[in-house]
C-alpha cells in the first residue's frame, strides 16, 4: 500500500510544480480526487497536471458546465462537482463511465461521491494554512 506525503507549498508556482510532479507519477489511467476549501489551490494543481502532459489551453474550474476534457499526450478530464448533490445526480449525467476512462481523470469536491469511488483513487487534500501556505497531502501515489 502506497502511504501519503504532505508538501508544505508557500507559492503558487510550488503547487503548479506539485502537480506536473503528479502527472509524471501518474500512469496513462488515473484518477484523482482533489479536496479541499473554495481557493485552496485544486485549480492550480489541475493547470500543473494539464502542463505536464502537453496541454497548453486555459485550464479553468469547470464549476458550470461540470466536465471540461482536454486533448494532451494522454486525455484529462477534469470534473467540479460543487454544483452536484450527490451519486444519483452524478450517475444522472453520465458521471460513473468517466471513473474508468483512458487518460488522468481529475474530480474537484469529489467527496461528494467517495462512495463509488475506486480503491486505486488517488486522494489530494489541499489545507490553507493560518499564514496562506498550503499544506498538501498525496495519497494513493509514489512522489
Amino acid at each position: 500500500m502506497i502511504e501519503s506525503r504532505t508538501f508544505i507549498c508557500t507559492t503558487v508556482e510550488q503547487t503548479r510544480q506539485l502537480g506536473r510532479d503528479i502527472a509524471a507519477a501518474c500512469s496513462d489511467r488515473a484518477l484523482i480526487s482533489l479536496r479541499g476549501s473554495l481557493g485552496a489551490g485544486k485549480t492550480v494543481i489541475a493547470k500543473g497536471i494539464a502542463e505536464a502532459i502537453g496541454i497548453t489551453d486555459a485550464i479553468v474550474s469547470p464549476t458550470f458546465t461540470l466536465i471540461q476534457e482536454y486533448a494532451g499526450s494522454i486525455p484529462l478530464q477534469h470534473m467540479d462537482l460543487y454544483r452536484i448533490d450527490g451519486v444519483e445526480e452524478f450517475d444522472g449525467i453520465g458521471g460513473e463511465e468517466l471513473l474508468y476512462q483512458k487518460g488522468i481523470t481529475l474530480i474537484e469536491w469529489s467527496e461528494k461521491i467517495d462512495e463509488i469511488l475506486p480503491d486505486d483513487t488517488i486522494y489530494i487534500d489541499i489545507e490553507i494554512l493560518d499564514n496562506q501556505d498550503r499544506r498538501i497531502t498525496v495519497k494513493g501515489l509514489a512522489l
